[in-house]
This record gives C-alpha cells, structure tokens and sequence, in this order.
C-alpha cells in the first residue's frame, strides 16, 4: 500500500520526539527533505503526495541516527555558516551561530594575513578568506582528520590557493608573521560538559570541546604563541565561554596585549574577547 508523505513524516517525528530530541518536527523535515532530494523549503509542497519509489531506506537511517542523538549535520554532511554550507564530520566541531560573532568582529578591520589556530572544519578561515579576496592563511589542528575536512571545504568554496593547513599543537611549528589571529579553542569546564547535551557529548570530538578541569588553560597556553607569530598592532580575536571574559582579559594583559574588548552574541552574553599587540 502506498503511504503519503505526509503519514511518514509524522511516524518520523514521533519516533524523535519519544527519543528525546529537541524540535523533533523541524529535525524530521529537514531530514526527511534529505531523503528525498528535496530542498527543506519546498517540502511542504509534497506533503500530500505518495512516497516516492526511493529514498525510503535513507529516511529509516535518518531516523534511527537522529533518534541516538546524532546532530543533524552529521547526518546530513553538511552546516550553514555565515552564508555558506561546510562539510561537517565528527572529527569536527559543528559550526555554531555563537562562532559568527568571531567573525563579524573580525570583519570589522582588513586583514591580508591570517591564521586560524585550532580550526577544525575551516569555517572560521575560509569565511574571513571568501570575504577578504586579496587575504590568505593558515590554519592549525592536531588533528589530521579535522585538517582532511578543511582541506575538503577549501575545495568546495573554491579557496585551496590561498588557504594552507598545518599539523600542529596551536602554533607550535608555524613560521612568519600575521595581522590577524583567530581561534575558537576549547574553553568548557569539565564539569560543565559533563550537563551538555547528547548531541555534544556523544558525537563532538572532546579535545574540540574541553581542555579539562580549568576552560581557561586553552588560553593560557595559546595566547603567547598568537603574541609570537602577530605583526605589532596585529589582532588577536578568541571565541570565549559566557563567564570568561575577565579571566580572558587578564590572560592577554599578562601578555602585554592592548585594545581588550569583549564582545556579545545574540542572547547578550559575552562570547568574543578581541586585542592587539602592541607595537
């Protein structure tokens, strides 16, 4: 008997919503979009319509994937940042809204010359790069794989001239100088991961997520290496948790950095620390 699209998708969102999945019709058409190679947008048109001959094995994967709490992205292969879609994998941070403050902010003065320490699927480096045409840069991870999945997204945006990637821990083995230095580096408490939700603490690489006991010794050990590689009056801009901005601060007064300004995210919460070396 042939079913209608419609009667599928609540199926799908039932199964999700006794999962425990947050907003389990929104995750149920975006998934259910994917399965049958329709744009998320245009699925409502089709609701009324009989399944179609395929796409029917994906869908109960899509399902059972979602419902053992794996992010949407991961499933799907792919995130929205600032205007662009990047491959995302479990070897990577999933691009957050939260991460584009970074990037606004760095926006706000040209740069010619960047390295993103920490930069797992790319997004933060081949954003500033699409932005900024005449800009090149680097970008570090000790993580091979996460490297694999910048590489892939460098290709994809059509920014592999320009975008070089580097195997190391921060900056440790990176030569030259640079105007502009960027991270998004582990800051959670191991306390607090430890009250994140599935979709985090399952499926996102923990070395992503928490340097251990203390979120702030990601900083304490990456600030000096961003003061060795920046050019004087170079900036240095940091993703942060909500609750670090002064501990952040005295990190990069201790190193004798200028022009420290925390910045907030939509919710209204600290989430940037930005500064300069000094001249």
């Amino acid at each position: 008997m042939t079913r209608r699209i419609q009667e599928v998708l609540t199926e799908g969102i039932a199964a999700l919503r006794s999962a425990g999945v947050p907003d389990p019709a929104r995750d149920a058409r975006l998934l259910m979009a994917d399965a049958l190679g329709l744009p998320a947008d245009r699925l409502t048109l089709h609701l009324h319509d009989p399944w179609p001959g395929s796409g029917m094995h994906q869908w109960f994967e899509h399902v059972a994937a979602r419902s053992a709490r794996q992010p949407v992205s991961q499933i799907l292969g792919r995130r929205a940042f600032y205007g662009r879609m990047f491959c995302v994998t479990s070897d990577v941070l999933d691009p957050r809204p939260e991460t584009e403050i970074l990037v606004e902010t760095a926006l706000d003065a040209p740069a010619k010359r960047i390295l993103d320490i920490g930069t797992g699927s790319g997004c933060i480096l081949l954003t500033l790069l699409a932005e900024w045409s005449e800009a090149s840069g680097i970008g570090t991870d000790c993580s091979q794989a996460a490297l694999d999945v910048a590489r892939t997204n460098a290709q994809t945006l059509g920014l592999e001239d320009r975008a070089s990637w580097q195997s190391t821990h921060w900056a440790t083995d990176v030569a030259g100088t640079f105007d502009l230095v960027v991270s998004n580096p582990p800051y959670i408490d191991q306390a607090e991961l430890d009250h994140l939700e599935p979709e985090v603490t399952r499926w996102e690489p923990p070395m992503a997520l928490s340097p251990g006991l203390d979120g702030t010794s990601s900083y304490q050990d990456l600030v000096p290496q961003a003061e060795r590689v920046l050019t004087p009056r170079g900036r240095l801009i940091l993703e942060i948790g909500p609750t670090q901005a002064d501990a952040v601060s005295e990190i990069l007064r201790s190193a004798s950095f200028t022009d420290i300004q925390a910045h907030t995210d939509l919710d209204g919460r600290n989430r940037v620390i930005a500064a300069r070396k000094p001249l």
